[in-house]
């Protein structure tokens, strides 16, 4: 189901659900646990503020895993996935502004990276690839706004602090569950590996690619990660990122207070946040 956590107008947070398309004024609502079992009440509730979908205990994310992203950025190919997190404080709810830190002062460095995100569903550690999508309750957007001086110059080599400023990590505006390969439903993503995704700043398109061209798939990137590491209930990943970046472009692109992103996802929709 395409579920997504929200504000009413009476200012009550809930779980509802949501068809595909343009975001309705109601949600169908859901009662029960995000990680355990949800049924739905038969009940229904305004819109008022769309907020994450859920709250992260963890984020992790994987660099250069897009073929054409690490050709324009001049890198190897990765031989294994690379792996950085990101604080749960930098998560941001859609339609709330992306701040550009006041850390920024060696000129324009704030770029956008559209990314889809796993949401794992089960505690789940040493998973082999052939069972980690078992782990994944779903997938969400998200954007993992960067720093690119920070991260290349001011974090010790590390890029977390360049990717971990307040703000710095829109998810939304659904979770869309996993489905069964075949089934075709369309409020479910049977096949991670075959998702168009897009960044459009300012009504320019500037990222638009597939999860096709992922170096590594997700059932490996969960496999990675959960080599002697627990990953929780409601562990977030960040999957990378396809080509178009801002600090790749020719005249390089920033972003700068007045911007408006979206990042669209098959299935998932639109995550929209504007910068200030």
């Amino acid at each position: 189901m395409r579920i997504v956590r929200f504000i009413d107008d009476h200012g009550q947070i809930h779980l509802g659900r949501i068809p595909l398309g343009p975001l309705p004024a109601q949600a169908r609502l859901l009662a029960g646990d995000l990680f355990g079992s949800l049924t739905e009440t038969g009940q229904s509730a305004s819109i008022r503020k769309l907020l994450t979908p859920f709250s992260p205990v963890n984020i992790f994310c994987i660099g250069a895993n897009y073929v054409e992203h690490v050709k324009e950025s001049g890198h190897p190919m990765p031989e294994q996935p690379v792996i950085f997190m990101k604080p749960t404080t930098c998560a941001t709810h859609p339609g709330d502004p992306v701040l550009i830190p006041k850390a920024c002062v060696s000129g324009p460095e704030v770029d956008y990276e559209c990314e889809l995100a796993i949401v794992i569903g089960k505690t789940c550690r040493d998973a082999s690839e052939a069972d980690a999508l078992k782990y994944v309750l779903g997938f969400t957007a998200a954007n993992d706004i960067s720093a690119r001086k920070w991260q290349r110059q001011g974090g010790g080599g590390q890029w977390i602090r360049g990717k971990s400023f307040d703000t710095f990590c829109p998810i939304g505006p659904a979770i869309v569950t996993l489905g069964t390969p075949g089934n075709g439903s369309e409020d479910e993503i049977a096949d991670p590996q075959n998702l168009k995704l897009s960044m459009t700043l300012n009504g320019r398109v500037m990222q638009n690619s597939t999860t096709a061209d992922m170096i590594f798939s997700v059932a490996t990137i969960v496999s990675f990660i959960s080599r002697d590491t627990t990953l929780l209930p409601g562990t977030l990943i960040l999957t990378g990122t396809p080509p178009g970046v801002g600090f790749a472009r020719k005249p390089e692109v920033w972003l700068k207070p007045g911007d408006q992103m979206t990042v669209e996802i098959e299935k998932i929709g639109k995550l929209e946040n504007p910068v200030t």
